[in-house]
């Protein structure tokens, strides 16, 4: 049976931004799956083969499909923890299918008619990402061209969905995202969906870092995850790394590892205040 969304239980989605070392990736996981029991409807690890969309023709890109895919299986193994990764190109959709338990939609790519559907055809869960650019009952029509394709005879669990949406904030200005927390309600109501905060993406800062890559703000990732809990969101989506700093990619909006439990549990008690 595929995995779904909890649609009434906290939840995470986390890992590093992209693919690194073995070492580095079970490091990340154990840590999750140490931490999954805490958290009511659990932890689902984030990894991606391949950022397609850096500043830099020449920044750090990832393993690729084929080595990517292979390091995910052996998380997955090592570990138990389910996965998720990106996909870009439609013909991308049913390898990753084979080897993961959701795709991912990135935010630039929500509008791609044939990415969505391939994604849907594959029947796994699918998270999309709302566009930098979109009110939140834009994402409505990236969810029915998800929901279109998907295969008549899946099967999703009792009490989940299989679909969910990311709140990843709006461009304001040139180089800065902000979060309008009533996003969480209308895209739930406009999807009719579980609704994710990406708490690590909405404090980038793209091409304002160091030759004219991505910076970032993570001081402001406890806060807006605090936020983002009381408002509605059903999960969180965070990038989390032992030594973000060195980092390969979107290490200064990433949250350093051992900073994720204490917010994880901060943020559970306040999901459940909030829907007392």
């Amino acid at each position: 049976m595929p995995a779904t969304f909890p649609v009434d239980r906290f939840f995470l989605i986390a890992g590093p931004c992209v693919i690194e070392s073995d070492d580095l990736l079970f490091r990340v996981a154990d840590h999750l799956a140490a931490l999954a029991p805490k958290v009511p409807g659990g932890i689902i690890f984030k990894a991606s083969f391949d950022k397609a969309n850096r500043s830099n023709a020449g920044a750090h890109r990832g393993p690729g499909i084929h080595e990517g895919l292979e390091a995910l299986a052996r998380v997955r193994a090592h570990s138990g923890l389910p996965v998720l990764t990106d996909v870009h190109l439609p013909e991308q959709c049913d390898a990753v299918a084979q080897v993961v338990d959701v795709l991912q939609i990135p935010a630039f790519l929500c509008r791609q008619t044939d990415l969505l559907v391939a994604a849907g055809r594959t029947g796994k869960p699918v998270n999309i990402k709302k566009g930098q650019w979109m009110h939140p009952e834009g994402l409505a029509g990236a969810a029915r061209k998800v929901r279109s394709a998907f295969p008549p005879d899946r099967v999703v669990r009792e009490g989940g969905a299989d679909i969910a949406v990311t709140e990843r904030g709006t461009f304001f200005g040139y180089g800065d995202l902000v979060v309008d927390m009533r996003s969480f309600s209308r895209m739930r109501e406009a999807c009719n969906a579980p609704v994710i905060f990406d708490a690590t993406h909405s404090v980038q800062q793209p091409g304002k870092g160091e030759a004219g890559a991505s910076g970032g703000a993570r001081e402001f990732i406890p806060a807006l995850s605090r936020a983002a809990c009381g408002a509605g969101a059903d999960g969180l989506f965070i990038e989390t790394h032992p030594d973000p700093d060195h980092a390969p990619s979107d290490g200064p909006n990433m949250l350093p590892l051992n900073q994720l439990d204490a917010l994880v549990e901060q943020c559970t008690t306040i999901w459940e205040l909030a829907r007392r």
